[in-house]
This record gives C-alpha cells, sequence and structure tokens, in this order.
C-alpha cells in the first residue's frame, strides 16, 4: 500500500492530474478490501477440505483498514507530500509607453522630423505633425513641407535629444506611439516644430486632437 501512494505522487510530480492521481488512490484500497473479500467468498462456497493452515484474513481486513485510513492521512493532512507540482503563473508585463495615457520618454536618438526613440525602446511620432521622410520624399496624401528632411530632423534633435519628454499618448501608429510631448523646458515638442517652419500641421488629426494649445 506504502509502494502504491508512493508510485502515485511520482506521477503526480510528472504531470498526472489532480482527478487521475484522485482516482487511482481510491482503486488501490478499494482492490486491497475488495479483492480479499472475494476471495473468502470463493473459498466458503468451495467444497470442504480438510483443514489446513492458511491465511488468517481478519489480519488482512485488519492492515487493509489502517491502509485506507493512512491513505486519507496523507491526502488531507496539511504537511502531506504534494500532490503536483504548483503550476507556473505568468509574470504580468510591466506597463509599457504603448500602453499609459502618459509617460516618460528619455530621447537617445531623433529619427527625422517628426519621430524619435526612447531609453526604453519605444518609438515616438509627434502628434499631427508632418515632417519629409529622411529622403527627403513626402508620402502621398501627406502634408509636405518646404523645409528639408535633415533641417527638421536637427530642429527635433534640438528640442528633444538626450532630453527627458513628458508626453501623453494620443494613439498608435504602425509600430509607433503617437502623442503630444514636453521637453524639459516646458515646450511643447509638437508645437515648436510647427513654429520653427519646418514641419507643417496635418489637419487631420490635429482637429481630433489639437496641439499649440497653449
Amino acid at each position: 500500500m506504502l509502494g502504491w501512494m508512493a508510485a502515485t505522487v511520482g506521477l503526480t510530480k510528472e504531470g498526472l492530474p489532480d482527478e487521475w492521481a484522485m482516482g487511482i488512490f481510491f482503486l488501490g484500497p478499494m482492490v486491497v478490501v475488495v479483492a480479499p473479500t472475494l476471495m473468502r467468498w470463493m473459498r466458503s462456497s468451495a467444497p470442504r477440505q480438510p483443514a489446513r493452515k492458511g491465511i488468517d484474513w481478519s489480519v488482512v481486513d485488519m492492515a487493509s483498514a489502517v491502509a485506507i485510513v493512512g491513505f486519507f492521512a496523507a491526502l488531507w493532512w496539511p504537511w502531506s507530500l504534494p500532490t503536483s507540482a504548483p503550476k507556473a503563473q505568468p509574470t504580468p508585463l510591466a506597463a509599457t509607453a504603448s500602453t499609459e495615457p502618459t509617460f516618460s520618454c528619455r530621447v537617445v536618438s531623433v529619427h527625422d522630423g517628426d519621430t524619435l526613440r526612447c531609453e526604453d525602446g519605444t518609438r515616438v511620432r509627434l502628434h499631427a505633425v508632418a515632417a519629409r521622410e529622411i529622403d527627403e520624399t513626402c508620402s502621398t496624401g501627406h502634408p509636405c513641407p518646404t523645409a528639408t528632411a535633415a533641417t527638421a530632423r536637427l530642429e527635433l534633435v534640438k528640442l528633444a535629444e538626450n532630453r527627458t519628454l513628458d508626453c501623453r499618448r494620443i494613439g498608435q501608429s504602425y509600430n509607433r506611439v503617437t502623442a503630444i510631448c514636453d521637453n524639459d523646458e516646458g515646450v511643447e515638442v509638437n508645437c515648436a516644430m510647427v513654429r520653427s517652419g519646418t514641419t507643417l500641421v496635418w489637419d487631420r488629426f490635429n482637429r481630433q486632437h489639437p496641439i499649440c494649445r497653449n
């Protein structure tokens, strides 16, 4: 019986579901009790043979009862062996700039006149601001400033690079967070880029969440 219990506990450690373990645990004691009882009934119904020394079934029954009590004690006692290894719980992901309504961005690089990268890897697209692409082109349907991409990028570098910005998340643009950001001098970067003449206001988005409100 002890071997049966040890084997079942071992199987639970290997991933046997708790429901199966319970079933196996119950099956073992039942077999131990029912089998000797059935054998006694068969022996009693058989023709009488000359008396000979046999197994003392009362001892077997007593041992079975003790095993069953021990089984339930091991199963429910607070200090019993674990029936299964604890399942690992997923670690909650830390909140990132892409989900927080407001966030800080330590700017480590500036891509062009409207996109920059934070120290934590978040890419920020300045909301409602349109600048030329880094190759000096303008995408179809986008506002197209007369200022060059290089000029716009240098302006954004002065306003944001190696600074900590306080940003308000507006939405998502591909793998970038769209945001309105103030630098450590309290200057709204989006508005300053437009007023510098190096970028244009993108009216379609500005109507939804206006920039230059101060």
